[in-house]
């Protein structure tokens, strides 16, 4: 009976545990001005191409109804935090597509080492990789999954 009521918990645990880590329940998590401070003081930036008037972090920003995505970034030194959600890959691949003409673009992403937008559009850049887990503007807790910073400027090799 004993085993029986701990597989049903564990299974409860497990099915918790999933919905926190793909949850998408909102995209629009404000980076820690800590981690954004310590970045800025290096590369200066002045465009955050995914904000809300809220939560950007550069004077010049673009919100959901400019969509950044079809921006140019010419000329600007980006810092982008893109929604987590199934839109990362299209954020990653406008960065990875800007740098290469010529654009300084500094993610703060999950550490999603098994994608393929990862493979694709991070891996050509520089990766640092965050210790502990990021607690983003407006959390109760810290990330459930662990973040990571990629740096794309220059020309790269398509993978």
């Amino acid at each position: 009976m004993k085993l029986a009521v701990d597989f049903a918990i564990k299974k409860m645990m497990t099915k918790k545990t999933s919905a926190i880590h793909f949850s998408s329940r909102s995209n629009e998590w404000a980076t820690p001005q800590s981690l954004f401070d310590r970045l800025d003081d290096e590369f200066k930036f002045t465009l955050d191409p995914c904000a809300t008037e809220y939560n950007a972090k550069c004077e010049k920003f673009y919100t959901l109804a400019q969509d950044g995505l079809d921006q140019d970034w010419s000329g600007e030194i980006v810092f982008m935090n893109p929604p987590y959600g199934r839109e990362i890959s299209r954020w990653m691949k406008k960065a990875y597509q800007e740098s290469i003409r010529g654009v300084t673009v500094v993610c703060l992403v999950p550490s999603r080492t098994d994608t393929r937008w990862w493979h694709n559009y991070a891996m050509p850049g520089e990766i640092r990789f965050i210790k502990g887990r990021v607690r983003f503007g407006g959390g109760k807790n810290s990330a459930p999954f662990p973040s990571a910073i990629v740096i794309l400027k220059g020309k790269y090799r398509a993978f």
